[in-house]
């Protein structure tokens, strides 16, 4: 997978003030950070932080305007610039679920309510950094030597993960590479090159090539996955529930499937209890 750019890592949200940290509420130089002022971004946030600090990446004409004019200017109104900005305002909604029903808008969370956050780990000249925007500034990890950055990063997400490991085990590490397609493809054309100079194992090297032709492949299908799973995602059911419901009805077999599912919710409630009551015991 290397060259690794940065790090993702999603986590179940408590308030936390960094305290026992070093939190650099003023930034760090050559540090890009935004604070998130638009709800539900953190993970297009965490996405952007990383491709604007990372070594290396082509930015594109948009996020190189935004990463121009906005470096100068404090967090919060970097933060602004990014949730103002059309392009990435259409391509974060372009990934968003429908919301068929209202929410209630005075509605508060409890602790029992599960809030997932993404933040970003990525090295910025010899130091690595967590970007958090929900913070006032960036979380200095620690020093990186030649450049063997997630060595640094290892420890400290173990750590976070071992300070909720009682209560959660619900945690999603994601890398952010070069896309796979474009690096079996450098790697073929050297093969290439290598062959039509006569020099090393000419079959050996054939074979590579078509070992690479069809992790090539594979991607292209792993995308078109991804492709159909997020049109399904974002299309809206609720027609189809309805009528299905509508036709379950008019067979005599509503009640039936109703209850059901009312037997199969209470169990699952129950497990939930069970597992949380668990929980607690082991902290006493």
């Amino acid at each position: 997978l290397q060259p690794v750019h940065g790090l993702i890592f999603l986590f179940k949200w408590i308030k936390d003030d960094a305290s026992d940290r070093n939190l650099l509420s003023g930034g760090a130089p050559g540090v890009f950070f935004a604070k998130q002022v638009v709800q539900n971004a953190c993970a297009t946030q965490a996405i952007i932080s990383v491709l604007m600090n990372a070594d290396g990446v082509k930015l594109g004409p948009e996020l190189s305007r935004i990463k121009e004019f906005a470096s100068a200017l404090n967090p919060e109104m970097i933060g602004q610039v990014i949730g103002q900005d059309k392009v990435l305002r259409t391509v974060h909604n372009s990934f968003s679920r429908p919301e068929p029903f209202m929410v209630e808008p005075d509605e508060k969370a409890t602790e029992d309510d599960d809030a997932f956050h993404f933040i970003g780990y990525v090295p910025v000249g010899n130091k690595l950094y967590e970007l958090d925007g929900l913070q006032p500034g960036p979380i200095e990890i620690g020093e990186v030597k030649d450049g063997k950055w997630l060595q640094v990063a290892k420890p400290a997400i173990e750590k976070r993960i071992q300070k909720y490991s009682q209560k959660e085990i619900r945690f999603n590490l994601l890398a952010i590479v070069k896309n796979r397609q474009e690096v079996y493809r450098g790697m073929i054309e050297k093969l290439q090159a290598t062959i039509a100079k006569g020099e090393g194992d000419d079959a050996k090297q054939k074979a590579e090539v078509a070992d690479l032709e069809g992790k090539i492949n594979q991607e292209k299908v792993k995308f078109q996955k991804w492709k159909e799973e997020n049109v399904r995602r974002k299309h809206n059911f609720v027609p189809f529930i309805f009528n299905l419901l509508k036709e379950l009805a008019q067979a005599g077999k509503l009640d039936e499937v109703v209850k059901e599912a009312q037997k199969q919710a209470e169990s699952r409630m129950e497990a939930a209890a069970k597992a949380k009551a668990k929980a607690a015991s082991k902290d006493k």
